[in-house]
């Protein structure tokens, strides 16, 4: 049985299309195009001038059918608002009051070109220092909702990505079962978690915050990517930054929540949800591997994904999760 995305979906866009499209719509390409590392939407440096000067920008082709229209639109708005705010982040660029574009049967947006190098997570004062940048988004991603973009919630990350896996056909023999069994124990629990702390705050988040989509130079500190915004609760934000043993992330949060709590108050009754977050987020990530493995650029670069070890590995994490989510995890 084949994977549940649709096969190949980007072999219509081609160095000509992008360049095209971006001529259309205002820019003036120099004909410099490099590929950067994106896997779910696919992502060039463009080169381009105006005025004399040249310069590079930064192209995003969304994924066909993953987003809406009404739903980037969104994310783009939130992005507006941080910026009015004056917290660091790249919003895309408009030409003509729009901030997406089209080219062939792609939607597109266009970012200025950020550099920088990724946090040091170990050093305390950075983890205070992204504490303090999450509560100002925080502060704003509360003022209002998302009226089309998801909410994290166990139906549409938990048990509609493992029905996705079920149905791609790519669980090694005899192990369909034994997968279905353990992923419904797991949603079960992460679900009574959940609904046990049901008064928990949902707000607009920045959804995929990890240390690959924050640059640091000099002394900013800035957000990169906001493609996985969701409604969620705002530990989601926050427990992506840490890692080691339990005792090390304790720590790190305390320091996070050091920084946080200058700017916002921190709901503490929502860091037991860490836990079935992070299973979640294990169960969505098989989940979205399985719909975009007729993808050639995920069968290259995720070349272990069908194979035995990867899905035996995949139900110890499970495991490991159902028993970590009975362990208190207080700071």
């Amino acid at each position: 049985m084949k994977a549940l995305g649709e096969d190949a979906p980007y072999d219509a866009l081609t160095p000509e299309l992008i360049l095209d499209g971006l001529d259309t719509n205002g820019w003036q390409t120099t004909g410099k195009l490099f590929p950067l590392n994106s896997y779910e939407n696919r992502v060039y440096q463009v080169g381009v001038y105006e005025e004399d000067r040249e310069f590079d920008i930064v192209v995003k082709f969304y994924r066909p059918g993953r987003w809406s229209k009404e739903q980037i639109l969104e994310e783009h708005s939130f992005s507006f608002e941080l910026v009015d705010d004056e917290i660091p982040v790249v919003p895309p660029l408009c030409r003509a009051k729009r901030s997406i574009f089209e080219t062939g049967k792609f939607m597109f947006s266009v970012f200025d070109k950020v550099g920088g190098r990724a946090p040091n997570l170990e050093d305390d004062s950075v983890l205070r220092w992204m504490g303090r940048l999450i509560a100002r988004t925080h502060l704003k991603g509360a003022i209002r909702r998302y009226d089309v973009r998801p909410q994290i919630d166990v139906q549409q990350f938990g048990f509609g990505p493992s029905r996705d896996v079920l149905a791609s056909g790519y669980l090694p023999e005899g192990l369909s079962d034994v997968y279905d069994g353990l992923i419904q124990r797991a949603l079960s629990e992460i679900q009574d978690r959940f609904s046990s702390r049901s008064d928990f705050q949902d707000i607009r988040l920045l959804g995929d915050c990890h240390i690959g989509n924050v640059l640091v130079s000099d002394d900013t500190m800035c957000f990169v990517d906001l493609d996985d915004s969701v409604m969620g609760p705002s530990i989601q934000d926050l427990w992506m930054l840490l890692s080691g043993d339990r005792e090390s992330m304790q720590r790190q949060l305390r320091e996070i929540l050091k920084g946080y709590e200058q700017f916002r108050d921190f709901d503490y009754s929502e860091v037991p949800l860490i836990e079935p977050l992070r299973t979640l987020r294990m169960i969505n990530y098989a989940g979205w591997l399985a719909n975009r493995w007729n993808d050639p650029a995920f069968q290259t670069a995720f070349p272990w994904f069908s194979t035995q070890r990867y899905w035996e590995e995949h139900m110890n994490h499970i495991r490991e999760q159902i028993s970590a989510m009975d362990e208190p995890f207080s700071i």
